[in-house]
């Protein structure tokens, strides 16, 4: 049996540490996406009896590796197998809360997974200073007995180490976004909620003490979903009339091939939602309840050359795209112009309406970072041009922000939620091949893009040249927790 202690010290007080871990969302937030997933929730909190599911990868690169390059084939394949369980090379940890005394201490075993034995004690002390807490985690485990040698224990409590330093920086993060936003809990509709942004977005909105209830396309498994069916209008008003806000996240995905067929899934699946969502909202404004509808959008507004000469007079510009810049003409940017528009009916009956454009967002679990990740650690990445600004967005800011949007009440209108440093092409490249400590020279032919993206894909999406302001948001008072690229991959890769 082998022990291993990880101590934090939070500028919190106990109390307000351990209320915390009691709610919805801890474990998800606490999970890094280089490590894994949750599968389940505590059913019961920390309570004893309560159990969780997660899903391991391998560590290290080749864990971060396998899931990358399996989330990437994941999302090529057609919607109705994207769920199957046989690509994701995971393996079931399921946890069982065992022992808690309220304010001190809580604890967790492995009933089943790839360990012979895992017990996880989490205790809280007061810190050396007033208002502030020292949180020991205490993990006795043994490895099989195929990994039992001092190397595989040297390893295993370096990716421990890895794993707890993250959490530390995540909880540091989650209780300083509360208190800037404390104020009354609120109840929130959300689409979109199992999806990449929406998942770590209610996870953290619950974290803060509020209600997430979410709208599905199935059958209603409790009083925490509503049904709701764009496609043919369906939804009850009446079941918004106790959310003080709703978030729209829901959407088909981009990033294939720009079929007909997929840009019509693309555009449909905005501007039905959001018109449906819009006109419930707006029927509900006579009662009198102030609400706020948070709804998806995309740099792709303004265009995928939007510092192209044409647009500027002849001369090329580099300026930063602020949200009263006009939209684009392509696809993408009518897509996105149409989909704020739809959110007309609720803004003209009193709804406070805030569009959040987002940028490329940043996570292993999804998204660009996620597909690049293979190339890279395989020792064959590099740049995706050269001199195109990419307005990025870590993972914890994105949903930040969309809760900030939420619980502000300043914020109105279009937003470009993206990071205060954007960078071109090649600095991205070099930053990540930093990072990952794997060279970044391999230039990717604007061929390759357009194999898998198509001509117009390719064009507004990989290819894309947009440098976007965070002066709005930040002006607003949000405080973001990485402001630049390599202290964020640094995080979200656990480097």
């Amino acid at each position: 049996m082998h022990t291993f202690r990880h101590t934090t010290a939070l500028p919190f007080p106990r109390a307000e540490v351990f209320t915390w871990f009691t709610r919805p969302g801890a474990l998800v937030r606490l999970t890094p996406s280089f490590l894994g997933s949750v599968l389940a929730e505590p059913g019961d909190g920390i309570n004893p009896g309560s159990t969780a599911t997660l899903g391991v990868g391998a560590p290290g690169g080749l864990g971060l590796w396998l899931g990358a390059a399996s989330g990437t084939v994941q999302g090529l394949l057609p919607a109705g197998l994207r769920s199957l369980n046989a690509v994701r090379p995971q393996l079931r940890w399921e946890a069982l809360h065992t022992e808690l005394v309220p304010g001190e201490s809580f604890t967790d075993v492995m009933t089943s997974g790839p360990l012979t034995s895992w017990t996880h004690r989490h205790n809280f002390t007061e810190g050396p200073v007033p208002e502030s807490t020292v949180m020991t985690d205490t993990v006795n485990y043994e490895l099989p007995s195929v990994a039992a040698g001092a190397r595989a224990v040297r390893r295993f409590e370096a990716e421990l180490e890895r794993m707890f330093a993250f959490r530390a920086r995540q909880l540091s993060d989650e209780l300083a976004f509360h208190r800037h936003h404390a104020g009354s809990p609120l109840t929130l509709a959300v689409t979109g909620a199992s999806g990449l942004i929406g998942s770590q977005l209610c996870a953290l909105l619950s974290g803060g003490g509020h209600t997430v209830v979410k709208l599905v396309r199935r059958t209603p498994r409790g009083a925490g979903e509503i049904f709701w069916d764009p496609s043919t209008g369906t939804l009850d008003a009446q079941q918004l009339a106790g959310c003080d806000a709703v978030v729209h996240l829901a959407g088909h995905t981009i990033g294939g091939r720009f079929t007909a067929k997929t840009k019509d899934a693309i555009y449909r699946s905005r501007i039905q939602g959001t018109t449906l969502l819009s006109e419930k909202l707006a029927l509900l404004a006579s009662d009198g309840v102030a609400r706020t509808l948070v709804c998806g959008s995309a740099i792709g507004y303004y265009g995928a050359s939007p510092h192209d000469p044409a647009r500027h007079h002849g001369q090329a510009s580099s300026r930063a795209m602020v949200e009263s810049d006009p939209a684009g003409t392509d696809f993408l940017a009518q897509v996105c112009a149409d989909w704020e528009a739809a959110c007309r009916p609720a803004a003209d009956a009193g709804v406070r309406v805030v569009n959040v454009r987002t940028g490329l967002v940043q996570s292993a679990a999804g998204g660009v970072l996620q597909r690049l990740l293979p190339l890279y650690l395989a020792g064959v990445g590099g740049p995706l041009g050269k001199d195109q600004w990419q307005s990025w967005i870590g993972i914890d800011d994105i949903a930040g922000i969309f809760a900030h949007a939420v619980l502000s009440g300043s914020m109105e209108g279009p937003v470009n939620a993206v990071a205060p440093h954007p960078v071109t092409a090649e600095q991205y490249a070099h930053i990540l091949g930093g990072v990952l400590h794997r060279p970044a020279v391999v230039k990717v032919p604007s061929v390759g893009p357009r194999l898998l993206l198509g001509r117009e894909g390719a064009t507004e999406l990989a290819l894309a040249d947009q440098r976007a302001s965070s002066a709005k948001v930040v002006a607003d008072g949000y405080q973001f927790r990485h402001e630049s690229l390599d202290a964020a991959l640094r995080h979200i890769l656990g480097a």
